[in-house]
């Protein structure tokens, strides 16, 4: 079978107004970025606001392994299931990350027959939306600096600046550095750092902001640092959040693209789902549910991560109800979760199968947790024997949970159509009963336990002093209600990547804890995650090129 890359570089594309009117976008509201991709203009959007909501269905998977799931690609496929079974439907996904994409992941839109295009553009600058961001975020850098240097009140204590810079792109020399070197003309001295773009608060303000108008009052409150006295400086208070919104104007209008088969797909926004909360933007999330009778969207790798986050994050404060949940797993994937090494897969074994599927179950009963029904899709490999699938099939009915067998990766929509003819039933019944994890009036520290205990399946949380001291801080300041964004790997229900499965006896360390005021959610920096990542050893960027024919190659 062809590479990804090739399978959509020999697709045949739709001129985007065409892709449009499949959701009765005019033309007049499209601004288009060359023939395919196109920004879905606020005054059209606005016009929608009356019509009724769809349903919208969560696509989510089973801990990340390195044999890999296939979310992003299941999200694609049932998405065309669903428009194949003649349902009017749109897919909602995030942008993905330079970061990811030169260093160990490669590109991020689909594979095999189920993906969104032109897949190459997306993976790289696209629609610029994530230069936006780093510019604006890295504007407010420069005015906080500048403000420090011409000494202006409100006067910042140097040693509690809590703003950083970013840049798109895994570089781990630049997570600590020193600015101001170089004498008196070249600013204040102090030690500062960068974070990957996705991680920046601004990213998360831009994918939960539902209008210039929110996105502006949201940036006016993040908190970049503390005077001596230590009370909170916002943006606001250096007339930065103007400047800002201007340059994230054209870049908060949703993207419009297309799959292999054509059906609409809103790509846009891109918040890492292990250090931020690994959703697309509200923008996007809204615009599907107004233009379309189904929207399926992906949360960031597994539902321990990206699941509840889109739960207790994104549903929580753009009030949304989803209406049915699909968690996605692979016959490699559960044998790595019972203790299968990455070279022996290839090999039948299914009682692998059947240990690993207690990874499965959990995130299964997680989901259940929130009040949202699910099925399984298991992602089915050429490879993959009757036997594994008839165990994969046997757990589930034990859980009372349907399971499907989709092969999206090879004939597209087609291969989810079953599951697409259920997805509906499911999300038309009515019975989702949607529900936070944990309420707003819950202390920070509990909120943090909750999850440990009744989501990680872990003893709780174990937070050093200094950050019990700041979650004290935020309380007393007024941010108790905030639900938290509990950061660390995304390869473990733990923070040790190699417990995999559904380990248990287990705490979560809490090393610190961030003030997002602007996205409106409390950071938790847990065991060893970084905000900053860097390359592997082998970096996708060392297959990455131009052909003779000035096609990219290495793009997967």
């Amino acid at each position: 079978m062809s590479s990804d890359i090739e399978i959509a570089r020999a697709s045949t594309m739709k001129p985007i107004t065409e892709v449009g009117e499949r959701l009765d976008i005019p033309a007049s509201a499209l601004q288009p970025y060359g023939h395919y991709k196109a920004k879905v203009d606020f005054e059209f959007l606005g016009a929608q606001q009356s019509e009724s909501d769809g349903k919208l269905i969560l696509v989510t998977a089973v801990t990340p392994t390195p044999a890999g799931e296939g979310k992003t690609t299941t999200t694609v496929g049932l998405g065309d299931g669903l428009n194949r079974i003649g349902k009017r439907t749109a897919i909602c996904l995030r942008e993905p990350s330079l970061g990811p994409c030169f260093g160990m992941k490669g590109g991020a839109a689909g594979g095999g027959y189920a993906q969104v295009v032109p897949m190459e553009d997306i993976n790289l600058h696209f629609t610029g939306d994530f230069h936006a961001i780093g510019a604006a975020h890295n504007l407010l850098s420069a005015m906080l600096d500048n403000h420090m240097h011409w000494n202006l009140e409100p006067k910042f204590d140097p040693r509690r600046v809590a703003w950083r810079r970013v840049l798109d792109m895994n570089d781990r020399s630049l997570r600590d550095i020193a600015i101001g070197l170089g004498g008196i003309t070249n600013g204040m001295p102090r030690e500062s750092g960068f974070d990957i773009t996705v991680a920046s608060e601004v990213m998360a303000v831009f994918c939960l902001a539902d209008s210039l108008a929110d996105l502006q009052e949201r940036l006016g409150r993040i908190v970049v640092g503390y005077s001596r006295a230590r009370k909170p400086i916002y943006v606001r208070d250096l007339k930065g959040e103007g400047a800002m919104t201007v340059l994230l104007r054209d870049a908060l209008m949703p993207n419009l693209v297309q799959t292999l088969e054509n059906n609409p797909a809103f790509v846009h926004g891109g918040p890492f789902a292990n250090i931020a909360h690994g959703c697309n933007s509200v923008v996007a999330t809204r615009a599907g549910l107004k233009l379309a009778d189904y929207v399926v969207t992906e949360a960031g790798f597994g539902a321990d991560l990206g699941a509840e986050k889109f739960f207790d994050i994104k549903c929580r404060k753009a009030g949304l109800n989803p209406a049915a949940a699909v968690v996605v797993a692979t016959a490699r994937a559960l044998k790595m979760h019972g203790g299968v090494a990455k070279n022996d897969l290839a090999s039948e074994n299914v009682a692998a199968i059947r240990k690993g599927c207690e990874n499965l179950g959990r995130h299964l009963t997680n989901i259940g947790r929130f009040g949202v029904p699910a099925l399984v899709a298991i992602n089915r490999f050429t490879a993959d024997t009757d036997a594994e699938m008839a165990a994969i099939g046997g757990y589930c009915k034990d859980l009372d949970v349907e399971v499907f067998e989709c092969t999206h990766w090879a004939n597209g929509g087609a291969g989810t159509e079953a599951l697409a003819e259920r997805v509906v039933a499911v999300a038309d019944s009515g019975v989702a009963d949607f529900k936070p994890l944990y309420p707003d009036d819950m202390s920070l520290f509990d909120k943090m336990d909750t999850i440990a205990r009744d989501y990680y399946g872990g003893d709780g949380v174990v937070v050093e002093q200094k950050a019990l001291n700041q979650l004290k801080t935020f309380e007393q300041a007024g941010y108790g209600h905030l639900p938290v964004c509990m950061a660390k790997t995304q390869y473990s229900f733990s923070t040790d990547a190699a417990k995999v499965g559904a380990p248990s006896g287990f705490t979560i360390p809490v090393r610190e804890v961030r003030l997002s005021a602007g996205a409106g959610f409390i950071v938790a920096i847990c065991g060893e995650i970084m905000t900053m990542p860097g390359l592997p050893r082998q970096p996708a960027a060392n297959t990455i090129r131009l052909n003779d024919q000035l096609q990219v190659e290495g793009l997967f």
